[in-house]
């Protein structure tokens, strides 16, 4: 990728987030709830980074992302942290790749817990693959101009003659 003198990078100040500092297991224990409960900042960040093809401008949306997902394990540790542990634990000991098979009591455990306690109920199969239409309170962005390019080669003038071709018609079935 090349860099010019005008390209700018943002500062560290505007960088600066309180991280989400929870193992794996944890996070992929916790997956099916958080994104239900971060569904709309989610979209939000993921719209945004389409449309303006510009991961800088956003920041704020990448915040709110992470201080989402702040805030909905702050919410575990409070209610359903024991769940939560045991949860993460089945999975993280019972196969290297974490499978969920393994764990399905502790799993109806804990989404009874979350269930119970913040209403979110863990989304069916294929939750997340389904389309959906996200309301955006930023303005839509502008369509980019079609390129136009001057230098293009000009048409045969209209005058000129065409000899018939080589080895006939392309048509050649007809």
């Amino acid at each position: 990728m090349v860099v010019t003198n005008n390209f700018s990078l943002p500062t560290e100040k505007e960088l600066d987030v309180q991280e989400v500092n929870l193992s794996s297991s944890i996070l992929r224990a916790g997956a099916f709830q958080l994104g239900k409960h971060c569904e709309s900042q989610n979209n939000e960040f993921i719209l945004c980074r389409t449309e303006l093809k510009d991961p800088r401008k956003c920041i704020e949306e990448g915040k709110a992302v992470t201080s989402c997902a702040l805030d909905f394990f702050r919410k575990m540790k409070k209610a359903c942290r024991e769940e939560l542990e045991q949860y993460a634990t089945c999975l993280e000991r019972s196969s290297c790749g974490m499978d969920y098979q393994y764990c399905r009591q502790t799993q109806g455990v804990y989404d009874k817990c979350v269930l119970d306690n913040f209403g979110i109920e863990r989304p069916e199969f294929g939750y997340y693959c389904k389309p959906k239409v996200h309301d955006s309170k930023r303005p839509k962005p502008a369509p980019e101009p079609p390129k136009i390019y001057p230098d293009s080669t000009p048409g045969l003038p209209e005058d000129t003659a065409q000899p018939p071709a080589k080895y006939g018609h392309r048509f050649y079935i007809w």
